[in-house]
């Protein structure tokens, strides 16, 4: 080992999780949930996170994420405006069972939250809790 891999080794070791490239983990990580921007066509970075949120101002299109990461796994929490009703498509490399996307809840303000599991660059697996709502 040279000698600046073993300064490396040891920096690393000394400050622990690097946050500029992918790692592996054996303990829980926890993190922020960003805020996507609203807009006809929505756009999710997932080098940026693993869970987002947006809330619907129309009707949407979730754009295919850029920087997905091979069995990054994650979650989208979609939440209806005031007006509600409003829709949300899906580009090609989200995929669901059945090969259609889902229906979303539409009263005001609802929340429904989609679950993925990117398997290629091209394929992000994809389910859809709806309605989520406090146990009454």
């Amino acid at each position: 080992m040279t000698t600046r891999a073993r300064y490396l080794a040891s920096y690393h070791a000394s400050v622990g999780a690097i946050t500029n490239t992918s790692q592996t983990f054996s303990t829980a990580q926890i993190g922020a949930v960003t805020t996507l921007t609203d807009g006809a066509n929505i756009s999710t970075d997932l080098a940026l996170n693993n869970n987002f949120q947006v809330t619907l101002g129309g009707n949407r299109t979730l754009d295919n994420p850029t920087n997905p990461g091979v069995s990054q796994t994650g979650s989208i929490f979609i939440v209806q405006d005031g007006t509600g009703s409003r829709t949300l498509s899906f580009g090609t490399n989200w995929k669901f069972a059945g090969g259609t996307g889902p229906t979303l809840s539409t009263a005001a303000a609802a929340v429904d939250r989609l679950d993925y599991v990117v398997k290629t660059a091209t394929e992000v697996q994809s389910v859809v809790t709806l309605d989520i709502k406090t146990i009454a």
